[in-house]
């Protein structure tokens, strides 16, 4: 491999992380600040908690951390499990499972497995860029469809461009869903919320390409930001470059800040959008003091019946499968009827 003479010493504090399995890490010039630890997984297949309201089980992450950096990822809170920090820590210290499709298939093979929907893309993107260089996903892919297991993928990786004849074959044999993440057609606010990540043309792009494919394309417009990208205007504009696109469906969600995303996402809004951290700190004020997780509930029924009628407007007609739907609120009230946003905000 060409990462060969890239290979971190032992004396790298890098190198010396807790991590098992670990077979190398590596620096190349085309990912500058990024380390990757080269891990020998033991397991492919992560059996979702209980408790998750997710309409799956099983999922399957072929890297953690995440190149994307996007300021608001829930997932950053994991990166701490491995004594690592869940800011700078989750952008460039990525792990990745290179037996990972080899692990699946064994995993597959075992007569207890029953087949169940597996999910992609929930921790960390499996086509952000190092797909290119480890090109993990066509042996995964091509182990779920082999062994008759449904599975879902959500990118914000237009890579995911090169495997869609690899999917097209793959739904001749199991279902198969495919979603893209995109929330911010302002491509400058996008960059700045989102900087390691294609700007919304190549992500519009992507959907039009799965459509094209004969692949139904479902959307998360997760998450909208409060006063960034929640205004009738916006929401109005995101849809209509959706619907241009070819998306089958699109789920709204109203950002959400769990501890790790949280102090992360607020260092992010001070510096940015000051005059924004007191308003953000009320709309996410729980209950009991302190933080919550969650917006407001007035908050989020208004995003619900705003991105309701956007659907309606644009022609969206919900979907007969919900593994990608996501939470959106009830579409009861009429958003015309509502003010620019509830009064207590």
């Amino acid at each position: 491999m060409r990462w060969q003479g890239q290979k971190i010493q032992n004396g790298d504090e890098a190198a010396l992380l807790p991590l098992k399995g670990l077979v190398r890490s590596v620096r190349t010039p085309e990912f500058e600040g990024v380390t990757f630890h080269e891990v020998a997984s033991k397991t492919a297949l992560n059996r979702v908690p209980g408790q998750s309201n997710m309409p799956f089980e099983w999922t399957i992450n072929p890297t953690r951390g995440c190149l994307h950096r996007c300021v608001y990822c829930f997932a950053r809170k994991t990166h701490e499990y491995l004594d690592l920090d869940s800011g700078r820590d989750f952008d460039s210290q990525i792990i990745v499972k290179t037996n990972v499709a080899e692990v699946l298939r064994a995993e597959l093979a075992k007569p207890s497995w029953k087949r169940e929907h597996v999910a992609l893309g929930t921790n960390s993107d499996p086509y952000m860029r190092a797909e290119g260089r480890y090109q993990l996903m066509p042996g995964i892919i091509e182990a779920l469809a082999e062994s008759g297991t449904p599975f879902s993928i959500l990118t914000k990786g237009p890579l995911l461009k090169r495997d869609l004849p690899l999917l097209r074959r793959a739904a001749e044999q199991v279902p198969v869903s495919v979603a893209v993440s995109l929330a911010l057609v302002d491509p400058k606010l996008q960059q700045k919320v989102e900087p390691g990540t294609p700007d919304p043309r190549a992500r519009l792009n992507l959907i039009r390409s799965i459509s094209e494919a004969g692949l139904d394309v479902n959307v998360l417009a997760m998450p909208i930001l409060p006063w960034l990208s929640d205004s009738p205007e916006q929401l109005d504009a995101l849809h209509t470059a959706l619907a241009e696109a070819g998306a089958s469906w699109v789920s709204t969600g109203a950002l959400h800040l769990r501890p790790g995303a949280r102090e992360w996402f607020l260092q992010w809004l001070a510096a940015e959008y000051p005059h924004l951290v007191a308003k953000y700190r009320r709309i996410y004020r729980s209950p009991k003091g302190g933080f919550s997780s969650y917006a407001a509930k007035e908050y989020t029924q208004w995003l619900g019946r705003q991105s309701a009628e956007a659907r309606r407007r644009h022609g969206f007609i919900r979907p007969a499968d919900p593994t990608w739907r996501g939470r959106t609120s009830p579409e009861t009230s009429h958003p015309a009827q509502e003010p620019a946003q509830p009064a207590l905000f």
